[in-house]
């Protein structure tokens, strides 16, 4: 049986935020996408669902986890593997849009309530991915702009990378900063091929 079972039966039952949802230009019911295992040697630790994934609940099902899984040099094989990759975005749930028709941010309380006791569940991982600046500072404390926290990739802890969002909304970002392609990444899927024990995989 699979330890992690009763703890993820919890989270998607949630209900905390169905009220909050519901005031959203969504007007969304709660789903929490929950998609980890113990032991997995890679922690994908993210923002929250977006629209896509909050239909198919599958993390990343979307031209972001596109992106993300060809930073990584992974597949969608590997990547939807349990025994290789935990996903914990910072909160489980789309968070909606707001009056604009933009995302809004992932409810703290999700995090409060769950992450603890998630990253618990998960246990030690080889290698961890913080994506974007909602995750980075949570997970990691660190509070500068996501270019900073990003930049600043020599100095995390071996096993531990900061990334931007994926999101192709991102694509001026990769643009202005070539570095992160040029120097970031080949270091990541090496670091990625590393934690499953197999050789590097070029990129698409």
């Amino acid at each position: 049986m699979d330890p992690t079972a009763p703890l993820k039966a919890e989270i998607r039952a949630c209900r905390i935020c169905a009220d909050r949802f519901a005031a959203t230009r969504t007007a969304h019911a709660p789903r929490p996408c929950v998609w980890f295992s113990a032991d997995a040697p890679i922690l994908v630790a993210g923002q929250a669902p977006g629209m896509r994934v909050h239909e198919s609940g599958k993390p990343f099902f979307d031209r972001s986890g596109d992106r993300l899984r060809d930073w990584m040099g992974i597949d969608e094989s590997e990547f939807y593997d349990l025994a290789k990759v935990a996903v914990l975005p910072t909160a489980f749930c789309f968070p909606g849009y707001d009056a604009k028709g933009s995302d809004l941010p992932p409810p703290p309380v999700c995090w409060e309530t769950w992450h603890h006791r998630a990253l618990d569940a998960i246990g030690p991982v080889r290698l961890r991915l913080v994506i974007g600046g909602h995750a980075i500072r949570r997970h990691l404390g660190d509070r500068r702009p996501v270019r900073e926290a990003v930049a600043d990739w020599r100095a995390r802890p071996p096993g531990t990378f900061a990334l931007p969002h994926p999101s192709w909304r991102n694509t001026a970002f990769l643009r202005r900063n070539p570095w992160f392609e040029a120097e970031v990444v080949p270091r990541l899927r090496r670091a990625v091929a590393d934690a499953l024990d197999r050789p590097v995989r070029a990129a698409s």
